[in-house]
């Protein structure tokens, strides 16, 4: 009899978590699909044609995510993998003009709530044959740019609890790894500039920037490796991207 594989997603209602949700269906993975957008959830589970369970929280309500992850039924209680994709940047601000509800708003979401989510799943990946994270950070966690302080502050969090992470399970063999992609189009920018789709539009112009696809398609090789290999640090760039802020563009 064939092993089920189950894996959980946040932030699977757009961009990076739906495609990675596409990808790990065709692996033949079960999905948890988990983000605030019910409707959403819904869509992308309608196209699936794997088994799915949606579970609809915000990320930075650690009272909402334990009684999410707890409540689960019996049958998708075994969790073999955990993307914490969920997260957010606010407006592009220096620290003097920064607004502290932008500061708030990354921290908790990108810094608290994906170490909600992962204390809440860890207990089910351990009781699992095997387990796998993989945290979706930034090439922002690598290198400041200017106006993104706090940002990149929240996502090299990411990197070092990763790593911490990583330290702690390897008693029992859980893999733990990060991904951090450079410049992707979905609707970040859209979030980060309030819907000013003009702004957000510059972003992306002349960058031939990844697309959400291609993101996905790395996380699913690091969730695919043969369990003797973990791919613990992956910085995935548009060729065209060099480094947090040097973009070679189109003219």
């Amino acid at each position: 009899m064939k092993e089920r594989k189950i894996a959980l997603i946040t932030g699977a209602s757009s961009g990076i978590g739906w495609a990675t949700a596409l990808v790990l269906a065709e692996k033949g993975y079960d999905l948890i699909l988990c983000g605030r957008r019910s409707e959403r959830l819904q869509q992308l589970s309608d196209a699936l044609k794997v088994e799915t369970h949606r579970l609809v929280f915000d990320v930075r309500d650690k009272q909402a995510v334990f009684e999410a992850i707890d409540g689960l039924p019996g049958q998708w209680k075994s969790i073999n993998v955990l993307i914490n994709n969920a997260g957010n940047a606010h407006g592009l601000d220096t620290v003097q003009d920064a607004s502290l509800d932008d500061w708030d708003a990354m921290i908790d979401g990108n810094v608290k709530g994906l170490m909600y989510v992962t204390k809440a799943v860890l207990p089910l990946l351990r009781d699992s044959n095997w387990g796998h994270i993989v945290n979706v950070g930034s090439i922002a966690g690598k290198e400041a740019y200017p106006k993104g302080s706090v940002y990149c502050a929240s996502k090299a969090a990411v990197q070092y609890f990763t790593d911490g992470l990583r330290l702690d399970l390897n008693p029992e063999l859980i893999r733990v790894s990060a991904i951090h992609p450079g410049l992707v189009e979905t609707e970040f920018s859209m979030v980060r500039f309030k819907g000013d789709a003009n702004r957000s539009k510059t972003v992306y112009q002349g960058a031939d920037a990844l697309r959400a696809e291609d993101v996905a398609d790395a996380i699913v090789y690091m969730v695919e490796a043969p369990k003797s290999v973990t791919i613990a640090d992956l910085v995935i760039l548009p060729t065209r991207q060099a480094s947090a802020y040097v973009i070679n563009r189109e003219s």
